[in-house]
């Protein structure tokens, strides 16, 4: 009972606080420092909300400070004239910031607000019926729960998928390898075939003996001395052969963006 009086009491300085404050004109020298206090006065009321919001992934600290943004909003947004108390304005205000804090910051992948929408609401009904049902909600438990079709709630549940990523440096076991050491890296026999396709008309190109030369260096592993026996000229003749040979491909191959 004693904590309940204090609390109250607490409230209600709190609240005339936030009265007063209110009462004074925006350019008034003493308005600052007031507001100052109604932030700290209010600053419980902040933590008890955030509170509401652990253990689903986010730093506790950080849930906080993200209902002190929302009571600050509340604090310079609020107007007695409109009949509501100052807790009846800043709780649906520091409520739904903390709401837009998961529902824009905390997921991995950015998927559409429906879906973000969508997962909100299956959490909050999924956690109900645990305690109403005595057990884990189907699908179509939850579909009923909420009015939607089981399909939706599906997409939901994919869409959950994006609230978290792994990141690449996880290990794999105890060998060292990485996540990221298993992606696809690029596949230097696109570039080779390309090439290839490139290289028949480039070869067209050369003379009927630079196309031999060409093809028993590089087709048949031969040696120039090996070439210059075969075709009947001296080695000397082959390397003169081959290197204006090369010098077209290189040209041809060049010309087609190769």
């Amino acid at each position: 009972m004693t904590v309940i009086a204090d609390t109250a009491t607490r409230t209600h300085r709190a609240g005339e606080l936030t009265t007063s404050m209110a009462a004074l004109p925006a350019g008034h020298p003493a308005r600052p420092r007031l507001r100052d206090r109604v932030i700290e006065a209010w600053l419980p009321l902040a933590r008890h909300l955030s509170g509401r919001y652990a253990n689903r992934g986010e730093p506790r600290d950080d849930l906080y400070q993200v209902a002190v943004l929302g009571l600050i909003k509340a604090v310079d947004r609020f107007d007695p004239e409109r009949g509501v108390d100052f807790a009846g304005f800043a709780i649906p205000t520091i409520v739904g910031e903390l709401k837009r804090h998961f529902r824009d910051k905390t997921w991995s992948v950015r998927v559409p607000r429906r879906l973000q929408e969508l997962r909100l609401a299956i959490t909050g009904a999924n956690s109900t019926l645990t305690h109403t049902l005595g057990r884990s909600p189907r699908i179509a438990d939850i579909a009923a729960c909420l009015g939607i079709s089981e399909d939706e709630v599906i997409d939901g549940l994919e869409g959950a998928r994006a609230y978290n990523s792994t990141s690449l440096s996880v290990p794999l076991g105890e060998g060292g390898t990485e996540l990221g050491d298993t992606l696809g890296g690029e596949d230097a026999g696109y570039e080779l075939a390309d090439l290839r396709m490139a290289l028949g008309p480039a070869m067209a190109g050369l003379a009927e003996r630079e196309q031999k030369i060409i093809s028993l260096r590089f087709y048949g592993n031969l040696t120039q001395q090996q070439i210059a026996e075969q075709i009947g000229v001296s080695q000397m003749h082959v390397s003169r052969l081959l290197a204006r040979a090369l010098t077209k491909l290189r040209q041809q191959l060049g010309a087609d963006g190769g």
